[in-house]
């Protein structure tokens, strides 16, 4: 797990101040939506601190991931591709309905046609590729 954090961590970036993501939303850290009200614009963050709260974001994603996948089999690249999907994305990644028909059926290589095959894409155009290739790589 601790290569997969460390694989969310670069697609993430760091920052130690609130600043607007892609999408224009607040975000701190490892790409850490700011929902709770206690963030401060133009405080610098410990990195310690940040370092807890991607645990916890990390730790949701994968139960996300869990909820979500179910009893469906997965490869280990395929199950962290989603647990990283869950990242970024939250619930979101159940709009993936046909990825998650291919998925269901063990093809990988489909489930990657169709991460291309979004919005998320064109959002995240680098990320959303070296999953899709990671998704169908043994």
């Amino acid at each position: 797990m601790e290569e997969l954090k460390n694989q969310i961590k670069k697609h993430e970036g760091y920052v130690n101040t609130v600043y607007k993501d892609s999408l224009g939303k607040r975000t701190v850290g490892y790409g850490h939506l700011c929902v709770e009200d206690h963030w401060e614009d133009d405080k610098k963050y410990d990195k310690k601190f940040l370092d807890h709260v991607f645990e916890k974001d990390f730790n949701n994603a994968c139960g996300v991931a869990i909820k979500l996948i179910g009893n469906i089999s997965l490869t280990q690249n395929a199950e962290e591709v989603i647990i990283e999907m869950c990242f970024q994305l939250g619930y979101r990644v159940t709009k993936f309905k046909k990825m998650w028909e291919a998925l269901k059926k063990e093809d990988y290589y489909t489930a990657s046609l169709e991460m291309i095959d979004s919005n998320w894409h064109k959002q995240t155009p680098k990320r959303c590729k070296t999953l899709a290739r990671k998704m169908w790589q043994e």
